[in-house]
């Protein structure tokens, strides 16, 4: 989380002094071992998810709502690129370990198909030498 900290407070600032109209996050979610997805996420401005009531809850806060949401939007921001990072680090090495069990795969494939042309050649160098063998004592007789 401290790796991500100072990224997320640039897109924190830089939003609120008016840097940037829209930040979004593109990332790479991890579903399974073999299966990763591209996500295009915006960070801010913060919308609500579709399908929510329009009108809002009337609560009462303490401090204030205003206060409340100063201190809990920059935690959230932080959190999903915190998210972010956690899934693209768990979707490289799920790359990696489904590459590498690719290559171990064919790498035992290659040494079954170069034992067997071993194996194919040695046979043909003990018949050749059995025939030859059987050839000079039929010779000698």
């Amino acid at each position: 989380m401290a790796d991500v900290l100072p990224v997320a407070q640039i897109v924190i600032h830089g939003y609120a002094n008016g840097e940037f109209d829209r930040v979004v996050l593109v990332y790479t979610q991890f579903i399974s071992t073999v299966n990763q997805r591209p996500v295009l996420k915006q960070l801010l401005p913060v919308e609500p998810p579709a399908g929510e009531r329009a009108r809002p809850a009337d609560f009462i806060y303490e401090p204030s709502a205003e206060a409340v949401l100063n201190q809990l939007l920059p935690r959230y921001v932080e959190t999903l690129v915190y998210q972010a990072l956690l899934e693209a680090i768990a979707s490289e090495h799920a790359a990696r370990m489904v590459a590498m069990r690719n290559a171990t795969d064919n790498a035992h494939e290659v040494i079954d198909d170069l034992t067997l042309t071993y194996n194919k050649v040695r046979q043909a160098a003990i018949t050749k030498e059995v025939a030859e063998i059987a050839s000079g004592a039929l010779a000698m007789s």
